[in-house]
């Protein structure tokens, strides 16, 4: 079936009105004329990801943590796992399906490869489908945003639990560092940012990173790295923007742990890699983003346009959770071609229309289109892990799959902020979301021709999602403030796809969430003891469940409900420049309310049971101490509790904890660091594969890594 027969020319008309409008905005902005702007004094903790625009982070009604580039670079932060380790409530361990390189934050007990939005320099970053975060590139980090729940207005249908925002230096700004180091395993990195040949006006910064990293399974590796041009100059009394980016990702990945019964199993190896020798991960992502900005009558105008493109190549298998070891067929193998396309067009106008109102009203597209496929098949590898399984050009083939699939979300947004009196402000926003999605997909069986099938579905669909905060100032003075906010937050999002070798018709309803949301933030000392405190209460509909049919096969269905409440508590305390100590505490409570799903073939009622690996409670601790020259370093240290490995609530895992510390001398403009990561070598499921059956991606063992850096004076 030719792949482009499923382009529908309902969905192209409805794609070029958005897009006119979106023209439209922009060309009535840029012929709008400037006026003036009193920037006054830059503040401390100005966010961007719940309003577009900067507003300070205690005038926010959310739960929005910011971690500057500053402490990043400080803690020897290289992954979102490092990086989000002190935020309170969050969970990031590293690897998953997505390979070594990949990561699956948790937020509020959900644990999900889908459900949260990552955005990098206010663009998301894997479009239309699913966070990209093999490809995320760490360097050069100016800050990391991150809110906890949807961004149902500003983002729209693209997020359920949380935001992770990205932001690097701007064109003409830079860290001005170098790192070369190397590390366990033989594990070698290096990275470079500068600001670059900036002349008059132009402005430009180039930041790249290299690596190669070794794990204590001698096969698994990640090897790539990341590109970041940036460029600025003014033009029509605004500034455009240009960034360049590319990312290079080649993996070879670790096998998944199988559960038997209660337990992870102990007849396979620690590390033992049951994936056929030319298994791998190869991923090329270029990314073009073009900005504009000016300061209009109508107030603050910005327009974006992305685009990029992702090509992997994915090859890989599965131990089944039978662990036959007779000579018969006990793995599954995927031999995949993929390919994701997205494009995102944002504009919008941040307007101060009194003094105690404002607004942000706007529209954008995010449109992508997804092809793959996946060549499956069956071999045999001892479970002892002592003989190397067989290379998939070797095997026969069972069945080919392909999919092509195309996702066009629209929305126009608007976003009002309004302060009555001079301690109480509010905010409202409505975003109407319009969706289109055209899915065909193949089934080709190599030894049942009458088993062969082929599908083509659609789904659109309009709905309007909504927020609505209050924040109240209830006291402020020379050495603190305490304020006190709350939210309401309606939102959508369209049923993910894994891309994974199955073959899945259908094209399934939207998930919703509603969530309500009730905090404090307290400063004392000027800045110097900050407390955060805040409760929520989320319930989730139409989950997408895998269910078995009257006839024993597997059915996608929109049959589930979860419940999510709890309540996080994080402090920081700061001596001086120098000197802070940060503490998170979490209890979440993650539970379904309803749905019926497949697990070890049969299907589990799940009314009442705990979700999959999500902990009641969560700490962490972290101490850094950073003076500008001699020695310096951190101890972070986590705590995870107790949690579930299986939808029957049957098996359980224990509580663990784990350090992370690095040591570091510097002088002048050249330092000497000793980082170590998970310094207890803790070994315990932190995620479980989406593709392969009861099966767990374990924490990766201890790593050192020694490294070298040095500032770079222009």
């Amino acid at each position: 079936m030719p792949r482009d027969s499923c382009h529908d020319p309902r969905s192209a008309r409805l794609a070029a009105t958005h897009v006119q409008l979106l023209v439209v905005l922009s060309l009535a902005m840029s012929a709008a004329p400037a006026v003036g702007l009193d920037q006054g004094q830059p503040r401390e903790q100005v966010q961007v990801t719940a309003t577009r625009v900067p507003v300070p982070r205690q005038e926010v009604a959310a739960d929005v943590s910011i971690i500057t580039g500053e402490e990043l670079r400080a803690r020897g932060a290289s992954d979102l796992a490092s990086a989000l380790c002190l935020v309170a409530g969050v969970e990031a361990p590293p690897g998953g399906d997505t390979g070594p390189a990949g990561a699956v934050p948790s937020f509020w007990g959900l644990h999900e490869f889908d459900a949260f939005l990552l955005v990098v320099d206010g663009v998301p970053w894997g479009g239309a489908f699913n966070p990209a975060i093999p490809t995320l590139n760490l360097n050069d980090v100016e800050r990391i945003e991150v809110m906890k729940g949807a961004a149902p207005v500003v983002f729209g249908a693209t997020s359920f639990v949380g935001v992770i925002h990205v932001i690097h230096y701007a064109a003409g700004a830079s860290a001005q560092e170098t790192h070369v180091g190397y590390g366990s395993f033989g594990s070698v990195r290096a990275s470079l940012s500068t600001a670059v040949g900036s002349a008059g006006p132009f402005r430009q910064s180039l930041a790249f990173d290299a690596r190669k990293t070794g794990y204590s399974d001698a096969r698994e590796s990640v090897r790539g790295g990341n590109l970041l041009y940036r460029a600025a100059i003014p033009l029509a009394d605004g500034e455009l923007a240009v960034d360049l980016g590319l990312g290079l990702m080649r993996q070879a990945p670790p096998s998944p742990t199988v559960r038997e019964g209660g337990a992870l199993t102990v007849r396979t190896p620690l590390d033992a890699n049951f994936n056929p020798p030319d298994s791998r991960i190869d991923e090329v992502r270029p990314q073009l983003r073009v900005a504009f900005d000016r300061q209009t009558s109508l107030g603050r105008w910005g327009t974006t346009l992305a685009v990029s493109r992702s090509s992997v190549r994915d090859v890989r298998g599965f131990l089944r959770s039978s662990l036959i070891n007779d000579g018969s067929q006990n793995a599954d193998y995927q031999d995949q071609d993929r390919s994701v396309k997205d494009v995102y067009a944002d504009t919008h106008v941040g307007s101060r229309l009194s003094e105690t109102l404002g607004s942000v009203f706007g529209a954008d597209v995010l449109y992508g289109m997804g092809r793959q496929q996946s060549r499956n098949g069956a071999y045999f590898v001892p479970i002892d892990g002592a003989t190397a399984a067989p290379r998939v050009d070797a095997l026969s083939r069972d069945e080919v799959n392909d999919l092509a699939d195309r996702r066009a979300y629209f929305g126009q947004y608007a976003q009002l902020e309004w302060a009555p009196l001079p301690r109480l402000s509010s905010s409202a926003g409505l975003r109407l979301n319009e969706t289109r999605e055209q899915k065909e997909s193949s089934h080709v069986d190599t030894h049942d021709p009458n088993a062969d099938a082929a599908g083509q579905r659609s789904r659109r669909q309009t709905r309007m999602t909504a927020m609505a905060g209050l924040v109240l100032q209830a006291w402020r003075g020379e050495s603190g403030s305490l304020g006190l906010f709350a939210d309401y937050r309606d939102s959508v999002k369209p049923a993910a796809i894994d891309f994974g070798p199955d073959y899945t018709p259908d094209v399934l309803k939207s998930e919703s969430a509603r969530s309500v949301e009730a905090g404090e933030r307290l400063e004392l000392g000027g800045g110097a003891v900050s407390i955060d405190c805040s409760v929520f209460l989320q319930d989730f509909r139409n989950l997408v469940l895998q269910t078995l049919d009257a006839n024993g096969l597997p059915v996608f269905q929109n049959a589930g409900g979860e419940r999510l409440k709890g309540a996080e508590v994080s402090a920081r305390v700061a001596q001086g420049r120098n000197l802070q100590l940060q503490l998170g505490f979490s209890y979440h409570n993650a539970s379904f309310t309803q749905g019926v799903a497949t697990e070890g073939g049969a299907n589990v009622s799940l009314a009442g049971r705990q979700l999959t690996l999500a902990p009641h409670w969560l700490g962490a601790l972290g101490i850094l101490w950073m003076p500008v020259d001699g020695l310096s370093g951190s101890v972070n240290a986590n705590w995870v509790g107790r949690r579930y490995l299986d939808l029957a609530n049957s098996a359980q895992a224990g509580a663990y904890a784990t350090i992370d510390t690095i040591a570091r001398y510097r002088r002048g403009d050249f330092s000497v660091s000793l980082a170590a990561r998970n310094l207890t070598n803790r070994r315990v499921p932190v995620t479980q594969s989406e593709f392969g059956d009861a099966s767990y991606y374990l924490l990766p063992a201890r790593s050192l890594v020694a490294d070298f850096s040095w500032k770079i004076r222009n």
